[in-house]
């Protein structure tokens, strides 16, 4: 099996900037607020290429402990933030490396429609449950509609 590739497309009612401020740029500021169990950390770098974040679950229930983030490139005036899942707890036995591409438009109603493109690449002889990465997709998907939500209620935190 090849590279599996998953692309989703998701609309809120979100400003794209404001989107990218909360989801992207400033995601262990926020993060942690909207969702209490959620901590990130910055390991290294500031922010930009090569920056390492660390996002812990502290949910029981949560399906992973952690995931370590590298982020590949970040550009600020299109919107757009790419990043690699370098370590994650449990690990994933079948899944060799995966990569995730994220670029916000703004949409006619001036809210948000969010592009992600999700690659994940399988370690050798392994075949990888396009099922179950489509619904781990989802439950991403439902989290950008919490994130609208938090940022709704609370315009004025999100300037």
């Amino acid at each position: 099996m090849g590279v599996l590739t998953i692309e989703r497309e998701i609309t809120t009612s979100v400003p794209p900037t404001t989107m990218f401020k909360i989801f992207i740029l400033e995601n262990h500021i926020f993060l942690p607020k909207i969702a209490p169990h959620i901590t990130v950390e910055i390991l290294e770098g500031n922010g930009g290429p090569g920056t390492i974040k660390k996002t812990t679950f502290g949910a029981q229930g949560s399906e992973f402990k952690y995931i370590k983030t590298k982020t590949e490139a970040t550009d600020k005036e299109k919107l757009s933030h790419s990043y690699s899942i370098i370590e994650v707890e449990p690990k994933i036995e079948r899944i060799e490396k995966i990569t995730m591409e994220i670029k916000m438009e703004g949409s006619i109603n001036g809210g948000s429609i969010i592009k992600s493109c999700n690659k994940y690449y399988p370690k050798e002889n392994c075949e990888i449950d396009e099922q179950k990465i489509k619904a781990k997709a989802e439950k991403a998907n439902a989290f950008f509609k919490v994130v609208e939500a938090y940022i709704l209620a609370n315009p004025h935190l999100c300037n």
